[in-house]
């Protein structure tokens, strides 16, 4: 629970402070060839943003706890692995962002992916290793897997197709469970949107023209795979205290829009839209989940 919320937390805040410079759109014009001003500006901001958000971590989190041996754990069925969809999300957006940044710095395409793709990968891994000295939590190997596959999603279409024709995007909807387990869950819509897993939704978003090459469809036009869970108030699907979980997985396909294909001259605006990118645009919503029963969504969130 507290490495998704850490994960989705930094990716909010890594969009924001890329966002917060929008006031002038040439400023934010991607340099054509290596701008050491800006390249030293990303490095300096990224490690600042980086340090300052682990040594935060370790001071108002890990504290709490006591200290450890290093150690590992199994926590793959947790949560019905909604907890494993935050991390390959995250470490896929802050790639996804450290490579975008450097592009702005004119920084060459092979340095983006060695340097800016893995940003998400070396944060998080960071992340790991402090829960293996923790009492509380452990290393673990399940959630690094994660984390590579995130990584791995956006390098491997940046060198199999040099573009992202499959996108990472999230969305939330409030639940009741947050009520009957607010520490857990969540006290509040701003907790809940970071904590209760029962109301998450990641999607895979793949964009129809690239796969198509077809006039007749907007340029813009998704159509979105989506994966939520239902009925979890512990990650334990055996938890003594919570016999009676109705825990359900549920798979969702709908339509969304690629903010970056958009066209527009305007680099505000370009900028605006690739900070969102990761919010699947609501959309009607056909569900099916792990008990058979299909669903239609007049319009899902």
């Amino acid at each position: 629970m507290k490495q998704t919320l850490v994960n989705i937390i930094i990716v909010f805040f890594t969009g924001t402070s890329l966002f917060s410079q929008s006031k002038f759109s040439q400023f934010l014009k991607p340099s054509d060839s290596l701008d050491t001003i800006r390249r030293n500006t990303v490095v300096i901001s990224e490690a600042a943003i980086a340090t300052s958000t682990l040594i935060g971590l370790n001071q108002l989190w890990y504290a709490d706890y006591p200290r450890s041996n290093f150690k590992t754990l199994n926590d793959s069925g947790e949560w019905l692995q909604m907890d494993k969809m935050g991390h390959v999300f995250s470490s896929y957006q802050l790639g996804r962002l450290g490579a975008n940044t450097l592009n702005w710095a004119g920084i060459s395409k092979k340095d983006q992916l060695i340097f800016g793709a893995t940003l998400g990968l070396g944060f998080l891994t960071t992340v790991e290793i402090f829960d293996g000295f923790s009492e509380e939590w452990g290393f673990s190997w399940s959630d690094m897997a994660a984390n590579a596959a995130g990584t791995g999603l956006y390098v491997g279409q940046e060198l199999l197709w040099n573009e992202q024709r499959l996108i990472l995007k999230y969305s939330f909807h409030r639940t009741s469970y947050a009520k009957q387990r607010p520490n857990t869950l969540g006290s509040g819509l701003a907790e809940e949107f970071l904590k209760d897993y029962n109301g998450q939704t990641y999607w895979l978003s793949a964009n129809i023209n690239s796969f198509f090459k077809t006039e007749s469809i907007p340029n813009w036009l998704n159509l979105a795979f989506g994966y939520g869970a239902n009925g979890m108030l512990t990650g334990e699907p055996n938890d003594t205290q919570f016999l009676d979980q109705q825990r359900t997985r549920q798979y969702y396909l709908s339509l969304d829009i690629d903010l970056t294909r958009i066209r527009t001259n305007s680099h505000f605006l370009k900028t605006l839209f690739d900070v969102f990118n990761l919010i699947k645009v609501p959309f009607p919503a056909l569900e099916m989940n792990s008990n058979g029963r299909i669903k239609w969504h007049y319009i899902y969130f």
